[in-house]
């Protein structure tokens, strides 16, 4: 009882101290601001030339004839990058990446809502300082986050802030507008599919640029929350080369999962139910069909998720549980190994772009998506790979039996390679975050 009372009284006295932040840094807002209570944005009139938003706004220019020598101060807000495995994580940490490999004089604080100081972080360096708010409450976190980066944005005045996911733009858009501090927004894929609650919306449609992954993202998202298109900027995913390299497949494996000498289809997804638009119910209704012509098949699913049970009865039921082998989650560093036992990497989906077809690629194994999302990137609209219905399990099964043939020049492994590497590899990520990077200190 002690124990508990004890820990109350912390967080109480804890909570305190927050909110005595919070009233100092709104005692700064109203003396130099006339805020809407609704909008927190500046009252019409409220400044002059010589007022003191001038004085805040004050920053220091950028003189691109001075070789770079100026500091160029920025802040990435992210939901969360290295407690969790993802393609949006991926994205994250590639342009971390990118960000240390620039020669310009770029630095950044980087705030992250749902990563503890515990985590794994290779990049941390004087030119990325981490700023981690996990917290047992999610609303003592979003306190904590929300009063870390006003004063922040108060005390430094970063030339940008981006904003790594549309459910954090409303924050950064409330904290940014009043104070006239440009941001930019990124999107990834379902996320900004359809209309946006109004918040949302409107921390997008006024932001200065938003990154997306493709080309359908763009296309989709502008239309459903009235974007304006000349804002949006596409900054595809990457792939690491050095990480994903074709090799000969492992005997161990082979043997652990019964793969020897069979055919081996593959797909990497999360197996939750509300993501069953990755297709793995489609290919496995597909299998049958595929079967006919090669008896040897197999099919690899890598993944965890509360979709597993329905998809093993699925299985069962098509007269295929003995082909379908459930992996389980593999750690992102040994799926390279996993990828080499694959013959064809299958994934009829509905994507935002669908980094793991490039990580496919990379390891010299062709590839199978819908014809209908993002995966027209990495696919190159069909040119490195066999794009069809998503829910369509006869188109799937003619796709995977071509590819099975492998008579077709997009089953050859090293142009794959090739090609995955020269359209998306690391080093031309790096060259389209920096033109993305240089754009918006060009329009501070």
């Amino acid at each position: 009882m002690n124990s508990k009372l004890s820990e109350n009284t912390a967080l109480i006295s804890n909570l305190l101290g927050f909110l005595e932040k919070l009233l100092d840094y709104a005692e700064i807002f109203l003396k130099n601001f006339l805020i809407s209570p609704c909008s927190l944005l500046p009252a019409p009139g409220a400044f002059s030339s010589q007022s003191t938003m001038d004085k805040f706004h004050r920053a220091e220019r950028i003189d691109f004839n001075q070789n770079w020598k100026t500091k160029i101060n920025q802040v990435f807000v992210f939901l969360e990058v290295f407690e969790r495995e993802g393609g949006i994580q991926s994205y994250a940490k590639d342009i971390f990446q990118a960000y240390l490999a620039f020669d310009e004089p770029f630095y950044a604080e980087v705030f992250l809502l749902r990563d503890s100081h515990s985590s794994s972080n290779p990049f941390e360096s004087d030119r990325l300082k981490f700023h981690y708010f996990k917290s047992q409450s999610p609303q003592l976190g979003r306190v904590r986050i929300t009063m870390a980066l006003l004063s922040h944005l108060l005390r430094q005045r970063p030339g940008h802030v981006f904003c790594g996911h549309v459910n954090l733009a409303p924050l950064v858009g409330m904290l940014c507008q009043p104070l006239g501090i440009p941001y930019t927004v990124m999107t990834h894929g379902k996320e900004v599919w359809e209309a946006l609650p109004t918040l949302h919306k409107s921390s997008l449609q006024k932001a200065t640029q938003i990154w997306t992954v493709s080309r359908y993202t763009r296309q989709v998202a502008c239309t459903a929350n009235n974007l304006d298109p000349s804002k949006v900027k596409l900054l595809p995913c990457a792939v690491n080369g050095h990480n994903f390299t074709p090799g000969t497949k492992s005997t161990v494996l082979l043997e652990r999962y019964g793969l020897t000498g069979a055919k081996v289809l593959m797909t990497v997804a999360r197996l939750w139910s509300g993501d069953i638009y990755k297709g793995v119910d489609i290919t496995i209704q597909a299998l049958p069909r595929i079967a006919e012509v090669f008896p040897e098949v197999k099919y690899l699913v890598i993944g965890r998720g509360d979709d597993q049970p329905r998809l093993v009865k699925l299985a069962q039921d098509f007269g295929v549980g003995d082909r379908v082998i459930f992996a389980g989650f593999i750690p992102t560093q040994e799926l390279v190994e996993y990828y080499r036992l694959a013959d064809a990497y299958v994934m009829p989906s509905h994507e935002g772009f669908g980094i793991v077809y490039l990580e496919a690629m990379s390891c010299g194994i062709p590839v199978l998506s819908g014809d209908a999302d993002g995966s027209a990137e990495p696919l190159q609209d069909g040119k490195l790979g066999w794009r069809v219905p998503h829910r369509d399990p006869d188109a799937v099964a003619t796709a995977c039996i071509e590819i099975l043939q492998g008579d077709d020049q997009r089953c050859h492994g090293q142009w794959l390679r090739e090609n995955a590497i020269a359209l998306f590899g690391i080093d031309t990520f790096q060259k389209r975050l920096k033109e993305q990077l240089l754009s918006c200190v060009k329009s501070s």
